[in-house]
């Protein structure tokens, strides 16, 4: 059955493109593209996006010269640096967009009112969600998962450069296998990283699916959301 509202997370890095830094505008305007094969199939859409590409909390306190708590507010602020750049892409490829912080940064964006962004997508704009949850020592998997509970989305799609969920890493070891059907339980498991604990036992908690797929294979989404392809994705639920 297609979906009707969805919130797609993309992880920073996959803006970097070959660089593994910063922000590359091809990638932005392709991925732009595949959120506006959404929007016009009638799915509503929101978006969270990682800032890894930029700062990560973790790293950024590792030698304890900066806090953990500011290392995330740092972190924080990199996801709205992605948000900014990805309004801009999304709305130069002619959709509607509203960004919102769950820090207050009115000259940027609007702040987190879960009513307003409910609105918004019932009005067939796409929502970007950015600065996570506005809480350090949480990752942008759980502010994705929350914001997909908070305005109700069938499903979250965790959109990654693989086909879905190995039991190791298929990049590196060639007899990896592919898991297509997982339960809650095993996303948990140490060996399987789908998302952080949090996020999926969020997830759990609310009988939110999770959809991993490869974002790079055109016309991917769409093909899972509409048409119940899931040749290309694995699915946690």
């Amino acid at each position: 059955m297609a979906k009707k509202r969805v919130l797609v997370k993309f992880s920073g890095e996959a803006l970097a493109g070959e660089a593994g830094h910063g922000i590359d505008t091809q990638i932005l305007n392709y991925i732009s593209q595949e959120i506006k094969s959404l929007v016009n199939a009638g799915i509503e859409v929101g978006i969270v996006i990682g800032g890894g590409n930029i700062i990560r909390g973790v790293t950024a306190a590792k030698d304890g010269i900066i806090k953990r708590t500011s290392g995330d507010y740092m972190g924080m602020l990199a996801t709205v640096i992605n948000g900014v750049a990805m309004q801009e892409a999304c709305e130069h490829a002619g959709l509607q967009v509203r960004m919102q912080t769950a820090i207050k940064m009115e000259q940027i964006a609007e702040p987190y009112i879960n009513r307003r962004a409910v609105r918004h997508l019932e009005k067939g704009r796409v929502v970007i969600f950015a600065a996570g949850t506005g809480n350090p020592f949480f990752t942008t998997d759980t502010a994705a998962t929350l914001r997909a509970v908070e305005i109700g989305a069938e499903v979250i799609i965790k959109a990654t450069k693989v086909d879905g969920v190995y039991d190791k890493d298929p990049n590196k070891f060639s007899d990896a296998v592919k898991l297509s059907v997982l339960t809650y339980e095993q996303a948990l498991s140490d060996d399987i990283k789908v998302m952080d604990d949090t996020s999926i036992a969020l997830a759990k908690d609310n009988s939110l699916p999770i959809l991993v797929c490869d974002m790079f294979k055109k016309g991917n989404l769409l093909d899972i959301l509409q048409n119940g392809n899931m040749q290309n994705c694995s699915i946690v639920r």
